[in-house]
């Protein structure tokens, strides 16, 4: 009686195992099955124009495409990386039409949206809703950690021939198991009809929850392409002509360093593209010399001819 007990109890207990595991994975897969053909967008690799489409666009095209592709750049912050803050305030946030820095908890040193929120997902879900609401005319949306170096004139030019009405969720696409997500330190780009979608599941918490749920909770990246799967919307790698990537987690000294060693006779090919758009872990004086490199040092006498200028948001203190 003792062994058909014990074999019972040891049944009950690999079952309840076996229902979790189950519940686990349902909970974590979304059901895409379930998603319409007409929201299906899938594109997995967004490519930016090349310059002869460039040349083919009349002055007028031009002067439009300029208007229209303008970023909204959530900022997420806390006053723990009060440091990395303020560096990002001082430096590439000045580039994009709208900068909107979200915190944990109100800092009187620097100005932000006080989302008084601890949980990062929880957080994100708020921002990214307060973007939404207050977006104005501004159609496309990039995400960055402080610690994220952003150029936002190549995020735009990444951008430039691309519908915001379409669901565009773009960065430095990672696959884990079976989701595809946009890493979140290499920052993240989203449409307009991206977010609008976005914001519409948040409000279902079976699909969406606001508090990340389960025994491994899914980091905000990975939740935020769960989210965004259930209407349709997956992650794509933004790369250059060239098909090299421009999202990028590392720092420029890190990408050199690295390439030094793996490509000693083409150094320069083998880290980074020439159209990079983010590099990310990257210290606050890490973040002031790209800025002296990419906005204020000159070669005297060399020009450069652009077929397109992105002009600086009126008003800003843009370099």
């Amino acid at each position: 009686m003792l062994s058909e007990g014990g074999s019972f109890v040891k049944g009950m207990a690999l079952g309840a195992v076996f229902s979790l595991t189950l519940a686990i994975l349902g909970s974590f897969s979304p059901r895409a099955q379930s998603v319409s053909e007409e929201n299906h967008h899938h594109h997995h690799h967004v490519q930016a124009a090349s310059k002869d489409e460039l040349k083919r666009l009349s002055d007028p095209e031009a002067q439009e495409l300029n208007y229209q592709v303008r970023v909204y750049c959530v900022i997420m912050v806390q006053p723990k990386t009060l440091v990395h803050w303020a560096a990002a305030v001082d430096t590439w946030s000045k580039h994009c039409d709208k900068a909107v820095f979200y915190t944990s908890e109100s800092s009187k040193a620097l100005e932000a949206v006080d989302l008084n929120e601890k949980d990062d997902w929880a957080r994100l879900q708020k921002a990214l809703k307060h973007a939404y609401e207050n977006a104005g005319d501004l159609r496309w949306f990039f995400i960055a950690q402080p610690t994220t170096f952003a150029i936002i004139e190549n995020l735009k030019y990444l951008l430039l021939t691309k519908d915001p009405g379409e669901p565009f969720y773009i960065g430095n696409a990672v696959k884990s198991g079976e989701l595809d997500y946009v890493a979140y330190d290499s920052g993240i780009a989203l449409s307009y009809e991206a977010l609008k979608r976005l914001v519409q599941v948040f409000q279902d918490q079976d699909k969406c929850p606001q508090t990340r749920q389960g025994l491994w909770l899914l980091s905000e990246d990975k939740q935020l392409a769960v989210c965004l799967r259930y209407t349709g919307v997956f992650a794509e790698n933004g790369e250059d002509m060239h098909g090299k990537g421009l999202f990028n987690s590392k720092s420029v000294e890190t990408l050199i360093k690295e390439s030094m060693k793996n490509n000693p006779s083409k150094v320069v090919e083998g880290c980074c593209s020439d159209m990079a758009v983010t590099f990310g872990g990257m210290s606050p004086n890490q973040m002031q010399v790209m800025m002296y490199g990419v906005y204020r040092l000159r070669s005297f006498g060399h020009d450069f001819y652009d077929w397109l200028t992105f002009d600086p948001p009126e008003g800003s203190e843009n370099d």
